[in-house]
């Protein structure tokens, strides 16, 4: 990966740092009930890499466990010192892929969302920017992404299927 391409982020207290290479494969937001209970607030932005490319640099995270949306768990990696959530992992690709929150980039502005999602759900006061495609539920992941990030994230669908992860 270039070196341009390098983001790096961490948590409130500045324990937890991490490097992530690359783009994202995409860049969600997250209105449903789920997102705004457990960051209490109105939604999550999560930036999704292969895990690969997210290396923690410093600190220790403590994970826990929720029910996700599909039913499978859904699991918070929060640094350990002050319990900024950092990272989740959602069933469907297991490990292989980072949800990456993307408050905790040193510039989060570096990631725009590509889809608004849980609309339905959102706060009645929540604005919507125009030009980001956005749904009352979930998505499809072929009606929002270019071709590279789709056949990224049909790699990763891949090796699950395969058994990693």
């Amino acid at each position: 990966m270039d070196e341009q391409h390098n983001r790096e982020g961490g948590c409130a207290c500045g324990s937890a740092r991490y490097r992530i290479a690359g783009d994202p494969i995409m860049v969600l937001n997250c209105h449903c009930r789920q997102c705004q209970q457990q960051t209490g607030s109105t939604s999550v932005v999560n930036a999704f890499w292969e895990s690969e490319r997210v290396e923690l640099l410093s600190g220790d995270l403590q994970e826990f466990a929720v029910p996700g949306g599909s039913g499978a768990p859904h699991t918070m990696a929060r640094c350990q010192q002050c319990g900024t959530a950092l990272f989740s992992y959602y069933g469907s690709m297991g490990r292989l892929m980072v949800a990456v929150r993307a408050g905790t980039l040193d510039e989060p502005a570096s990631v725009t969302p590509d889809v608004i999602i849980f609309t339905g759900e959102a706060m009645p006061w929540v604005g919507f920017a125009d030009g980001i495609p956005r749904f009352e539920g979930n998505y499809s992941a072929r009606d929002v992404l270019d071709g590279e990030s789709l056949e990224r994230l049909k790699a990763l669908g891949a090796r699950r299927k395969a058994g990693e992860g």
